[in-house]
């Protein structure tokens, strides 16, 4: 497994139950098996599923899982496979099946890799413009599904409480919904203090799903020690 997966992994857990007040250590061991196992990526979906499905309680995080399990297919997984897998049948095959699997924060734990391959600073103007393209015609989808995001970067001026209270005033039918405040406050601070932390995790409408999503990035973005 990727050193910076695998942090990702226990940061999460580790804030999920802390906030949930529920144990995670058998949750924790099964799936640390699946992203470790020599496994095709279709089976480790599968064996992750199955992990989700015997512990209900934790449903909330199983797309969000899928994305680490994609990321770290993209970075370790993938050196074990021809080199152009990327651009074979099989994996054409396996985009479509999954078409529907994981979430908008794949595209944020992809722009961090690719921070720290070039050794600069996550930046939330630089992700929309320069990575995800959005000001470009031909990357419109993106621009649609980030709109709240485009729309909210002055935030990025604010403060905690007030990307808490646009993130509780967005429409339902916002596609980024769900994932704006953990990002947008990773954004904002990716290396909180104790205190902030603590503001973080207060104002949050939904901490057992924001708290370990925030934890999640913060571990995937440190520098490998």
């Amino acid at each position: 497994m990727d050193i910076h997966v695998e942090r990702a992994i226990d940061a999460s857990l580790s804030q999920f139950e802390k906030v949930a007040a529920y144990p995670v250590a058998e949750f924790k061991k099964r799936v640390t098996v699946v992203f470790n196992s020599e496994d095709d990526f279709m089976e480790k979906v599968s064996l992750m599923d199955g992990a989700f499905d015997d512990e209900p309680h934790m449903e909330a995080l199983r797309e969000v899982f899928f994305d680490l399990l994609m990321i770290n297919f993209f970075v370790e997984d993938v050196k074990k496979l021809e080199e152009d897998y990327l651009d074979s049948e099989e994996w054409e095959d396996i985009e479509e099946e999954t078409i529907d699997r994981g979430t908008e924060l794949l595209n944020v734990l992809l722009y961090l890799r690719e921070c720290r391959d070039e050794d600069i600073d996550p930046d939330l103007e630089d992700f929309l413009k320069e990575f995800l393209l959005v000001d470009e015609d031909e990357f419109q989808d993106e621009h649609r599904i980030y709109e709240d995001v485009i729309a909210n970067q002055v935030l990025m001026e604010s403060n905690i409480e007030e990307i808490a209270k646009v993130a509780g005033n967005l429409p339902d039918s916002s596609e980024f919904k769900e994932l704006f405040y953990p990002v947008m406050n990773f954004f904002y601070q990716n290396e909180p203090s104790e205190d902030e932390s603590a503001v973080f995790l207060s104002n949050s409408a939904e901490p057992e799903f924001d708290a370990p999503v925030y934890a999640l990035l913060i571990a995937f973005n440190k520098p490998q020690i």
